[in-house]
């Protein structure tokens, strides 16, 4: 049979997306228990994605090969109504994770992203740095729906958990070099073995970086060109596996990223009153003063070309089987991230515009668990804490007309209101969170289930801004009781279908840019919403799986950011409580075997979301507005065909396309602020030996070099317009296995 010849990473690539090309007769079998085997931890314990009564995704390590992902914004091209964005000061590790036209799009100490991003089960508290590199990666687990009870505060649009290799017996150590057009080289090692019978440890190194698309050309000496990439990051492990009931790990990774600016140009709106000082000098704007290509950055501030990103984490981890019935299990962790980065807003010599900015944070957090298995029940509660302390600074920057080099106009006029702005921005967060989920089989074929969790968050900032008089110190507290409940029927051997309620919730904040003055420092209020969801999981036929969920989620109280460049002193960014929304959809994610050795996986995603009611006051934002960043239209076609070679050996050939439809840059309705869609093609042709251990391949990236919008922002008289980085690329890649 031909796929006897297949590698294991192939056949791998295949079970990841429930794909099965197995020949017809005595492998039905074998079809079936590899289904099976295709095993997620989205709800905390170990089940098969098909009786998960969820809407997951499970991405693994040899397709995150294979489709030439490299980090976490890649994901987001591959799983319906998922969209990862960036706009974050034009820093190339900050990731504006959308899941159902849920997100955030800004990064300030202040502001919590409303989808959660996990490193094997710790919280990762900031969306700068949450656009992780992908190597030593098992797989990605992508939950869509609110996950307030297992998964707590922040999931409100759902959460995305990287799960790494741990460490085990296997004595392997894999190397992989890259080069391809635009620059790039990259290297990763990865080792794993026993060192004695009890322990074993597992460690990865890699470096990637890349040419700029486009040049500083108003600085003699930049430090990086635009869109230029550059990251070395590494990761070590120890488990110490005490006997058969009790187990140890105790990981440290850590990451540093020297970059340039993400590609960032402006498109000229009608200019704003030229004749009135305080409605801004970015009239003076002309089209000639734009760089013939904008790509190009025409700044003549000093190192605002360049962003740089650095963190390390560390964990501990214990399991403890107490019993055949009762399981425990510990999690720590302390990570710390620093970054810094900026924008010349109005892209332009001219000095109207300019935020350079620096932040950071540090986190710790611990999760004691006590999980129970009987005949027919399992259930899982914990109690949590997590601690986070972090600034944002900027300065010194320009805003003209209000802060301005020596305090003059850029015309040379006088101006009254002082020289260059600085703003420094302060908070520490408090959460504590209890929580209890269980699922009771009523039958071999039904089951029901739910979850409790009570979260308590509290929050203490401060703030200086150059319309306060004084720093302004500000606390809130949070509060929530979310639940959810849930049945799943096994239609036959093949098929399941379920149904779910879940309640989520979004701890409130203050506002991340209140340059208005002190009284705009205030606390916005939680978001809460409910999830209504029926989907149907499985193998309709032997050689087609597929996974299906139709869903309605109400909102109420949505927190969303309107940013306003005319308040006055500074680009100033207001969070609303709009009143409520509802978002409601269908996703559906197919594999067909068309032959034993041709196979079509597919993911499309349809989102229609919409504000339903505006409280009195809100400004800016209307009924009948769509939330940011939420395309209506998510599309993924990824045909696989393998050839086996009389020599033993196998080629693999990968296609990918990926398409997302327009959508609005804000959440309000700006015509300027439209992003169009955009389709992304790329390929991947592989050489694998006979003996598996060894693979050459070819690839493209972006092979239509589609340069797209990933962001806009209307300010004074323009519309800033965040380009996409990855653009067009070819080059070969190989790896090579070495048993130890």
């Amino acid at each position: 049979m031909k796929l006897r010849n297949l590698s294991q990473l192939s056949l791998a690539i295949i079970a990841t997306f429930a794909t099965t090309t197995y020949a017809q007769d005595e492998k039905t079998t074998a079809k079936q228990d590899a289904f099976e085997k295709i095993e997620i931890t989205a709800r905390k314990r170990t089940e098969s994605i098909f009786e998960s009564p969820t809407a997951v995704t499970s991405i693994g390590e040899d397709l995150i090969d294979k489709a030439n992902m490299s980090n976490l914004e890649d994901i987001g091209k591959y799983v319906p109504n998922l969209n990862i964005t960036r706009y974050g000061v034009g820093n190339a590790a900050h990731a504006s994770v959308f899941i159902r036209g849920i997100g955030l799009q800004d990064h300030i100490i202040t502001t919590d992203p409303g989808v959660g991003v996990y490193l094997d089960g710790v919280y990762l508290g900031r969306q700068m740095g949450s656009n992780l590199s992908l190597p030593n990666v098992e797989r990605v687990e992508v939950l869509r729906g609110p996950q307030g009870t297992l998964y707590g505060r922040n999931t409100l649009g759902g959460a995305v958990n990287i799960i790494t290799k741990q460490p085990g017996d296997e004595g392997i150590l894999t190397t992989t070099a890259k080069v391809g057009s635009r620059g790039r080289i990259a290297g990763d090692v990865y080792f794993n073995n026993a060192l004695t019978d009890e322990l074993s440890m597992s460690a990865s190194a890699s470096y990637k970086k890349r040419d700029g698309v486009g040049r500083a050309i108003n600085l003699a000496n930049p430090e990086k060109e635009i869109g230029e990439e550059q990251e070395t990051s590494g990761r070590v492990a120890l488990k110490w596996q005490a006997n058969s009931d009790f187990s140890m790990v105790f990981s440290l990774d850590a990451v540093d990223n020297e970059s340039g600016q993400s590609p960032y140009t402006i498109e000229l709106t009608q200019p704003l009153d030229a004749s009135d000082p305080f409605n801004g000098d970015f009239p003076l704007l002309t089209a000639d003063m734009l760089p013939a290509n904008p790509d190009d950055l025409a700044s003549t501030v000093a190192g605002i070309e360049s962003t740089s990103y650095s963190g390390w984490g560390t964990s501990l981890s214990a399991d403890w089987a107490i019993n055949d019935i009762y399981s425990a299990k510990f999690i720590s962790s302390y990570r710390t991230s620093e970054y810094d980065g900026g924008l010349d807003d109005d892209a332009t010599a001219l000095n109207l515009s300019e935020f350079p900015e620096e932040g950071g944070a540090d986190q710790y957090s611990f999760e004691i668990q006590l999980n129970g298995t009987f005949a027919d029940m399992d259930f899982v509660s914990g109690l949590y804490y997590f601690n986070e302390d972090g600034f944002t600074r900027s300065g010194p920057f320009v805003f003209s007309p209000w802060n301005t080099p020596n305090g003059l106009l850029n015309d040379g006029v006088s101006a009254s209101f002082g020289d260059y702005g600085f703003f420094d921005v302060n908070q520490e967060t408090n959460s504590y969170a209890a929580y209890i989920n269980a699922s009771y089989d009523l039958t071999d074929d039904l089951s029901i289930g739910g979850g409790l969790r009570y979260s308590k968050d509290k929050k203490a900032a401060n703030a200086v801004f150059p319309s306060f008089s004084e720093r302004k110190y500000v606390t809130a507290d949070f509060d929530a009781v979310t639940w959810d409940v849930n049945a799943s029927y096994q239609l036959s051997n093949n098929m399941n279908v379920y149904g779910q309620i879940q309640k989520g919730y979004q701890t409130g904040g203050f506002p991340p840019r209140p340059f208005g003055g002190p009284d705009q420092f205030v606390p916005f209020d939680e978001t809460k919403a409910i999830n209504y969801e029926l989907g149907l999981k499985g193998q309709v036929h032997e050689n087609v799986s597929m996974m299906l969920a139709v869903f309605v989620t109400d909102y109420t109280d949505l927190a969303l950011p309107f940013s306003d460049p005319t308040a006055g002193g500074g680009f100033v960014t207001i969070v609303e409580n709009a009143g409520a929304s509802k978002a409601q959809g269908i996703e559906l994610e197919t594999t067909i075997a068309i032959t034993d050795d041709f196979t079509i996986r597919s993911a499309v995603g349809y989102l229609d979301s919409e504000i339903t009611e505006v409280d009195a006051g809100v400004q800016g934002i209307g009924i009948g507005d769509s939330p940011a960043l939420t395309p209506r239209w998510t599309v993924m076609v990824a045909p696989s065909y393998f050839v086996d070679l009389s020599n033993g050996g196998t080629i693999a050939l990968n296609a990918n396309y990926s398409y997302r439809s327009d959508m609005q840059g804000q959440s309000v309705f700006n015509q300027s602020e439209q992003i169009d869609s955009r389709e992304l093609v790329g390929f991947n042709i592989s050489y694998l030996n006979a003996y598996g251990d060894m693979e050459v391949t070819l690839y493209g990236e972006n092979v239509l070099n589609e340069v797209y919008d990933v962001g806009r922002l209307q300010q004074s008289g323009f519309v800033g317009v965040m380009r996409s980085n990855d653009r067009s690329e070819f080059g070969i890649k190989f790896k090579k296995d070495f048993e130890l």
